[in-house]
């Protein structure tokens, strides 16, 4: 059925950051574009492995095997882009992004692919379907996919320091872009949870209903290219607008 785990992407989150590592090494200067989200995604993934070690969540070998999923859609995709082969819509503006864009907007582009495309596929693949039955355990779920807001969060001012601004007006919003990052990565990921639990609908109709509700996900994140491409303050446009898609209910 659809919704299956994607490629494995190492054991643990250990060795998803030792994969993105190795990737992010081995990055050809024809990709140099490609360096901006894949140095920011093994650097989040690093807070994310300090996270669970240090025992912030309420189940972290769950949280472990989210990882694993999550990243192993990244890492898919990665490579079928290097390879040169077809990757989604959702993926194809991040890889295919023109040269002269800012770092900013080159890992805002993966963020829209990875959050709003990946994550709630990654999130069907750790949470069984009989899961779904089980009000406490979800509840618990929940809690723990909201608190990577936190290790998000905690990441955003050190991210800025490491990109640089998006134009020279960025530097004088640098307070205010924090904030709304901060905003918009939390309204991404409860409009995540949302969609998964309409994907999770789709999968118990069968494969079709979901290839079809996964379709619409990815167009989806394909329109949102053009809301990260709008010259302007785009961080701030984001927290006023909203980062997030959201899958429309089924009647």
């Amino acid at each position: 059925m659809s919704g299956a785990p994607p490629g494995a992407a190492g054991s643990g989150v250990a060795g998803v950051v030792e994969q993105l590592r190795r990737r992010l090494d081995a990055l050809p200067d024809s990709r140099w574009t490609w360096r901006p989200f894949l140095a920011t995604y093994l650097r989040t993934t690093v807070a994310v492995g300090a996270a669970v070690a240090d025992g912030r969540f309420e189940d972290p070998g769950w949280v472990d095997r989210w990882d694993v999923a999550f990243a192993g859609l990244y890492l898919d995709s990665f490579d079928a882009a290097l390879a040169g082969e077809p990757v989604s819509r959702a993926w194809r503006p991040s890889f295919e992004a023109p040269l002269e864009l800012r770092p900013v907007r080159r890992v805002l582009l993966g963020i829209n692919a990875h959050i709003n495309y990946d994550l709630p596929q990654a999130l069907l693949a750790v949470i069984g379907e009989s899961d779904f039955q089980d009000p406490l355990l979800m509840a618990r779920r929940r809690r723990d996919h909201e608190r990577i807001d936190g290790v998000l969060a905690a990441r955003v001012g050190a991210e800025d320091d490491e990109l640089g601004p998006d134009s020279p007006a960025d530097r004088l919003l640098a307070p205010l872009n924090h904030v709304a990052t901060k905003r918009f990565l939390a309204e991404a990921r409860r409009k995540v949870w949302h969609n998964t639990g309409e994907l999770q609908a789709a999968r118990l109709r069968g494969d079709e209903e979901y290839r079809t509700r996964l379709a619409e996900l990815e167009l989806l994140c394909a329109a949102k290219v053009g809301d990260l491409l709008e010259p302007g303050p785009v961080v701030l446009r984001l927290a006023v607008g909203g980062f997030g898609v959201t899958l429309p209910p089924r009647c």
